[in-house]
C-alpha cells in the first residue's frame, strides 16, 4: 500500500512537471509562414505469405479498446479468456491450440513467461502502441530471431516511433480516464527529439479501481430436484492498483537503426473467485496477488553491404510474484522470482535479387526461485538455430525454414541435481501466388510443425505426485490454405477480403487437473486433438468527401476442435470427438467507425456461440452463447496550438449477462469517459 501511495504522488508530480516544462518553453522568434495543410496518401498492398490480421491507426484509436487483450477480441480465430473486471487475467488462444502456443512480441522481442507460459495481455496499454498484428504460423519476413520461428502463432505489438513536425522537438499527450468500477486512470506519453539521430519516448500509466460491479447470476437446474436460482450480486475482491513506466530510446546510425526499451510494472490486485451456490464460509474468494516486473531490451539493425545485414537483440527480465489464498484445504503465502536472459543474432544474405537467406542463433537462460518448502529451483538453458530462405519470383513467393531447438534443464531434488535434455528439429514451408497480373488476388498455403515445452509450473509445481516430472512436449501440426483479394472499387472505396481454411493436430496435449489450489494442479500428457476451421474477414473504407470517412470490418470463424484421445476406459466414450473446452463453433465481430470533421463514432459487436466447459458435450457442461455491443463517441478540438479530444464510451450497451469463463460473470452496462490533451 505504501508503495502505491508513493507511486501515485510521484506520478502526479511528474505529470505536473511535464506540462509546466512544455508550457514554459521559449517561443521561437523565427518568422514563420503558415501554408494550408495537404495530405498525400496511398494504400500499399502487401502480399503476406502467412495469414495476418492487423488493427492500426485511426481504427485502433476509435475502438473501445484500452489494452492489447481488448484489441485482439476483434480478430477471427481468437478465443479470449477473461476472468472479469478491470484486473482480471486476460489470455488469448488462437485456433484452439492453447494460450501457451501464442508468442507475444513487443518491439520485435518476445515477452516470455516460462513459469506458466501465459502472457497477461491486460498489462499492456495501447497508449504507445501503433499497431497490433496476429500471424498464424509465423511472421512472413524471414529476417528475424530464431525464437520467432518457435511459436504456433504470433502477436506483434509495434510501439510508436517518435515523429515530429517541422520545428517541433516534442509531443506530449496527457490522457485521463474515469467511469464505472470507480476507475481513475491518468497517463502521460511524452516524445522528445534529443538530436537529429536520437529521440526518446516515456509512457507513465497509473490505474486504480475498486472492480465492483453488479451482475445477475441465474441457474436453471433441470437435472435433479435441487432447483435453480436467480440473484443479483456485487462482484467483490476485484480491486486493482497498478503503475506502469516505459522509457524508450530510438537511434539512427549509418545504414541502420537501434532502439532500447526499459519497462517497469507493479500491481496489487484481488482475484475474485468463481460464483457458485456454496456453503456459507466454504470459499472466501479473497485471493490476492502482487506483481513486480522489470525488463530491459535492446536491438540494433545494420546493413553492412548490399548483400549482408545483421540484427542483434538482447533482453534481461525479472519477475516477482506474491500470491496468497485461503481455502479449507490449505493456506498459501508464496513468493516466486523469475530471471530471464536472452540474446539473439540474425543474419540476412541476399544471394540473388530474388533469393535471400537468413541464419539466426538465439540463447536463453531462465531460473525460478521460490520460498516454497523443498522447492527444486529449476533452471533452463534454451538454444535455437534457424535457417530460412525466401524466393520472390514476382507473383510467386516461397519461404521455408528449419528450426533446431536444444533445451537443457536442471532441478535440485533430494539434494541431487536432476538433468534433462530435449532436441527437436521442426520445419515450416509456405507459399503465396498472384495468379493475375492486374488483380490483387493472392492464393496462399503453409505447413508448420512446431512444439512447446512444458512450463516450470506444469513440470515442477504439481500438487499431487512426486516432484519429478516426465511430461513430454506438446506437438502441433498446422495446415492452411487461403485466399486474399483487395481492390480499389472506386477512387473513394477500398475493400479487402480474406478466407483461410485450416486443419491442425495437437499431440500429447497437456491437461491440467484441478487440485483445489491455484498454481499447483496435477499435470499430465493426455489426448490427441483435431482442429478444423474457417476464418473469414472483410473490410472496407469509403471516403464520401473530405469531411466524412466510414470504415467497416467483419470477421467470422467456424471451428470444430474435437478430442480424439484414444478410448482406454468406458467412461472416455463421453468425451471422444467432443468439442474441447471453451471453443465455440461459431464466433464473429463487426466494427463500424465513422469520422465526420472533428467527430468520430464507432460501434463494435462481438458474438461467441455455444460452448462446453469440458470435452464431454453434455447438457450440464453447456455454456450459452453471448454477445456484446460497445459504442464510443468522441470529438476533437483545438485551443491555440493544443489539440484536445473528449470521448464517452458505453460498453455492453444492452446489458447482456454472460460468462467468458464459467462462473466468472462479466460486467453489465458500464461507462468510460476519456479526455486527451496533446501538446
Amino acid at each position: 500500500m505504501k508503495f502505491f501511495i508513493i507511486v501515485r504522488t510521484g506520478f502526479f508530480a511528474v505529470v505536473l512537471f511535464v506540462v509546466c516544462s512544455v508550457a514554459a518553453q521559449d517561443t521561437d522568434t523565427i518568422i514563420t509562414y503558415s501554408l494550408d495543410e495537404f495530405v498525400v496518401s496511398a494504400r500499399r498492398i502487401q502480399m503476406d505469405v502467412i495469414p495476418v490480421q492487423t488493427l492500426s491507426g485511426q481504427l485502433l484509436d476509435n475502438l473501445s479498446a484500452h489494452s492489447v487483450a481488448d484489441a485482439l477480441r476483434y480478430f477471427s480465430g481468437v478465443q479470449l479468456k477473461d476472468y472479469g473486471g478491470i484486473g482480471g487475467l486476460k489470455t488469448v488462444n488462437v485456433r484452439s491450440m492453447g494460450s501457451q502456443h501464442v508468442g507475444v512480441f513487443y518491439d520485435g522481442i518476445e515477452i516470455d513467461n516460462p513459469q506458466n507460459g501465459v502472457v497477461d495481455l491486460g498489462r499492456y496499454s495501447l497508449d504507445n502502441i501503433e499497431a497490433v498484428s496476429l500471424y498464424n504460423g509465423q511472421k512472413s519476413a524471414i529476417f528475424q530471431p530464431a525464437k520467432d520461428y518457435a511459436s504456433a502463432s504470433s502477436i506483434y505489438m509495434d510501439a510508436k516511433i517518435p515523429a515530429f513536425g517541422d520545428g517541433k522537438n516534442h509531443n506530449v499527450k496527457f490522457t485521463f480516464k474515469t467511469g464505472s468500477f470507480d476507475l481513475i486512470n491518468p497517463s502521460v506519453y511524452w516524445e522528445q527529439r534529443l538530436s537529429d539521430k536520437l529521440s526518446s519516448s516515456v509512457n507513465l500509466d497509473y490505474t486504480n479501481s475498486s472492480g465492483k460491479y453488479k451482475f445477475r447470476y441465474k441457474v436453471d437446474n433441470k437435472l435433479d430436484d435441487r432447483g435453480g436460482y436467480d440473484t443479483t450480486a456485487v462482484r467483490q475482491n476485484g480491486d486493482i492498483r497498478l503503475f506502469r513506466l516505459e522509457q524508450a530510446l530510438f537511434g539512427k546510425i549509418k545504414d541502420g537503426e537501434w532502439k532500447t526499451r526499459l519497462y517497469f510494472y507493479a500491481s496489487e490486485r484481488g482475484y475474485p473467485g468463481a460464483v457458485v451456490k456454496e456453503e456459507p464460509g466454504r470459499f472466501k474468494h479473497e485471493d490476492r496477488q502482487e506483481d513486480r516486473n522489470i525488463f530491459l531490451q535492446t536491438s540494433i539493425k545494420k546493413r553492412f553491404t548490399d548483400s549482408y545485414s545483421t540484427q542483434l537483440s538482447g533482453k534481461y527480465a525479472y519477475d516477482y510474484l506474491y500470491y496468497e489464498s485461503d481455502t479449507l484445504i490449505q493456506k498459501l503465502r508464496n513468493t516466486y522470482m523469475l530471471h530471464d536472459f536472452y540474446i539473439s543474432s540474425a543474419n540476412l544474405f541476399e544471394i540473388l535479387p530474388f533469393w535471400t537467406a537468413n541464419i539466426s542463433v538465439d540463447f536463453q537462460w531462465n531460473k525460478m526461485n521460490s520460498d516454497i518448502k523443498e522447492f527444486i529451483y529449476p533452471q533452463r538453458w534454451s538454444g535455437w538455430a534457424a535457417a530460412a530462405t525466401s524466393f520472390d519470383l514476382h507473383r510467386l513467393k516461397i519461404q521455408a525454414s528449419l528450426l533446431t531447438t536444444l533445451i537443457h534443464e536442471t532441478t535440485r531434488e533430494d539434494k541431487k541435481d536432476i538433468q534433462r535434455d530435449w532436441r527437436k528439429l521442426t520445419p515450416t514451408v509456405m507459399a503465396s501466388w498472384q495468379p493475375l497480373q492486374d488483380e490483387q488476388l493472392f492464393l496462399r498455403a503453409f505447413y508448420k510443425d512446431i512444439f512447446r515445452m512444458p512450463t516450470f509450473a506444469e513440470m515442477h509445481l504439481a500438487y499431487m505426485g512426486s516432484l519429478s516430472s516426465y511430461l513430454k512436449p506438446e506437438f502441433t501440426k498446422q495446415h492452411n490454405i487461403g485466399v486474399l483479394y483487395s481492390k480499389n472499387v472506386t477512387p473513394s472505396l477500398y475493400m479487402q477480403g480474406q478466407v483461410d481454411t485450416y486443419y491442425n493436430e495437437v499431440t500429447d496435449k497437456l491437461l491440467a487437473v484441478p487440485g483445489g489450489i491455484n498454481f499447483r494442479w496435477t499435470m499430465m500428457n493426455v489426448g490427441f486433438v483435431k482442429i478444423k476451421g474457417v476464418d473469414m474477414s472483410l473490410s472496407a473504407t469509403h471516403k464520401f468527401d473530405k469531411d466524412l470517412t466510414v470504415d467497416a470490418q467483419l470477421t467470422y470463424t467456424w471451428q470444430r476442435a474435437q478430442d480424439y484421445t484414444p478410448i482406454t476406459v468406458e467412461s472416455d466414450t463421453i468425451t471422444y470427438k467432443g468439442q474441447i473446452a471453451y471453443i465455440p463453433r461459431h464466433s464473429g465481430s463487426v466494427i463500424l467507425s465513422t469520422v465526420y470533421q472533428s467527430w468520430n463514432l464507432s460501434y463494435s459487436f462481438i458474438y461467441t456461440g455455444e460452448r462446453f466447459t469440458a470435452s464431454a458435450n453434455i447438457p450440464r457442461n453447456r455454456l450459452q452463447s453471448w454477445y456484446t455491443s460497445d459504442l464510443a463517441l468522441g470529438r476533437s478540438f483545438r485551443w491555440d496550438k493544443t489539440a484536445m479530444k473528449a470521448t464517452v464510451e458505453v460498453n455492453n450497451l444492452f446489458n447482456q449477462a454472460y460468462d467468458v469463463v464459467l462462473n466468472y460473470p462479466m460486467p453489465g452496462t458500464n461507462f468510460k469517459f476519456i479526455f486527451n490533451i496533446t501538446i
